[in-house]
């Protein structure tokens, strides 16, 4: 079937706005050109792609396939387009990373600043989600690479490389100070409140296993969408928690948080880095690529 890129770029544009006169404004065109370009696009597919409703467009169940094959080869034609463009077509263009909280703080914050000093005209973009998230996002082909925290499902076919490794440890509030003289066990803490990473994420099903591992019937009574949450509300006495011990000990270190030291070991916790060998990688990508796999 021989249908005009130039429909395909209509329909996107449509479907990304969810409205035909926002659609017509970005390409420069005009509303009833838009809505008779999809219409032929319809035509040409035999099936509706989109429902009107009163407050714009929405996408059929026809529509959304369409659109995450045309939204992925979209994003590979202007990537190019701005690899082969411009005065700068050596060492340029964007990357597009997805990274859990905990990745971006224990590993990728660093990378990136000393990355972008040696290539400025590469550009980032970097997408912030719970694992499961990110890890959608990247099977849909709308990342170029993930930086995820372990525990981490993946493709078989998805390169999965180790980037970094880190220590949880639990830790209190002052309130919690009388838990710091020796190894505690789990019976010691059941009048304890607990904070963590929430529901979807990969750190709350870690845990959630972890504590049925060793009979502990422990439930959050507290839980953030963000690791960045973790510390101030463990210093605010609302709860114990684990979190990554570089994070951690510099406040132990000032009493400002009471390490909790358990009679067993939290699990180890990892970064990788994953891919889909099945993505057309750009130039840019590459660059990162090969710079991660020196460091």
């Amino acid at each position: 079937m021989d249908i005009n890129f130039e429909h395909y770029k209509i329909f996107y544009y449509a479907a990304k706005y969810g409205n035909f006169t926002k659609a017509a404004a970005a390409l420069g065109s005009n509303q009833p050109n838009v809505t008779r370009i999809i219409k032929l696009l319809e035509a040409q597919l035999n099936c509706r792609l989109f429902i009107r409703e009163p407050r714009g467009i929405v996408l059929t169940p026809e529509g959304e396939k369409l659109y995450l094959h045309v939204e992925a080869a979209y994003f590979h034609l202007t990537s190019a387009q701005e690899e082969i463009s411009g005065p700068y077509s050596q060492g340029a263009g964007t990357v597009e990373i997805g990274a859990t909280e905990t990745a971006l703080h224990l590993f990728f914050l660093d990378v990136m600043r000393e990355f972008k000093t040696k290539y400025p005209n590469i550009r980032m973009k970097v997408h912030n989600h719970s694992t499961p998230e990110i890890m959608k996002l990247l099977t849909a082909g709308k990342l170029d690479f993930a930086l995820v925290t372990t525990p981490v499902k993946a493709p078989n076919t998805f390169p999965c490389e180790t980037v970094w490794r880190f220590r949880e440890i639990l830790v209190g509030g002052s309130q919690y100070k009388h838990l710091g003289a020796g190894k505690i066990k789990w019976e010691d803490l059941s009048g304890c409140s607990w904070v963590g990473l929430g529901r979807g994420t990969a750190t709350y099903d870690l845990y959630k296993e972890f504590f049925l591992e060793h009979n502990a019937n422990i439930e959050l009574e507290m839980e953030v969408a963000t690791s960045d949450l973790l510390l101030p509300l463990i210093q605010n006495n609302l709860g114990i928690g684990f979190v990554p011990e570089s994070f951690a000990l510099p406040l132990v270190n000032r009493n400002a948080l009471v390490q909790i030291e358990l009679d067993c070991e939290p699990p180890q916790r990892e970064v990788k880095l994953i891919s889909d060998r099945g993505r057309i990688k750009s130039a840019a990508a590459d660059i990162f690529y090969q710079y991660l796999r020196r460091l």
